[in-house]
């Protein structure tokens, strides 16, 4: 995937992106909304090895760029059925509350629906990440279920998500403007 915006840019994820992924992936405070507040434990070594199994028609981990540097990072994951499931995250907290995520979640779904023709897309998030819950509310997301207390994080405190779904119908065209 290569979308271009602006200053915004998504591409794929190369092996060269593991050492900011690893340095993400790592940092609780960046992974806690996803139940990792002392991060993964991952090494660059595991996330280039992991990168090399990456392909448009299983998943894809992208890279989110603003004016030539990485600020974050999504995911696709193909579920079959013309279904994928999605992630992503600002990982740059200066980047935050700029616009930047809304825009670039929904460059990435026009792309999935447009090029990659998936009929349906996925994503779940936690309970208490309001603000996510926001953007895809707004961008047509629907609600579909909460799962409260289905898992715990590092800590071992019980933690609740809700599932979403954007049928590609339901992709509001007000949304594809930026």
């Amino acid at each position: 995937m290569l979308i271009e915006y602006n200053e915004l840019l998504i591409r794929n994820a190369k092996s060269s992106d593991a050492q900011i992924l690893c340095k993400w992936w790592n940092d609780g405070k960046v992974m806690s909304h996803a139940g990792f507040p002392k991060g993964l434990g991952t090494t660059c070594e595991e996330i280039e090895k992991d990168l090399e199994t990456d392909s448009d028609e299983t998943r894809r981990r992208l890279i989110i760029e603003y004016r030539d540097e990485p600020i974050g990072e999504m995911s696709y994951k193909n579920q079959g059925a013309k279904t994928v499931e999605i992630g992503i995250k600002i990982c740059d907290f200066t980047k935050l509350e700029k616009g930047l995520g809304t825009i670039v979640l929904r460059l990435f779904i026009r792309s999935l629906f447009e090029d990659y023709n998936f009929q349906k897309i996925i994503l779940d998030t936690n309970l208490d990440n309001k603000r996510a819950q926001h953007v895809y509310e707004k961008i047509g997301f629907r609600r579909v279920k909460i799962n409260y207390d289905s898992w715990k994080n590092q800590f071992g405190e019980l933690q609740s998500s809700v599932n979403y779904e954007l049928k590609k119908e339901d992709f509001r065209l007000s949304s594809t403007s930026m």
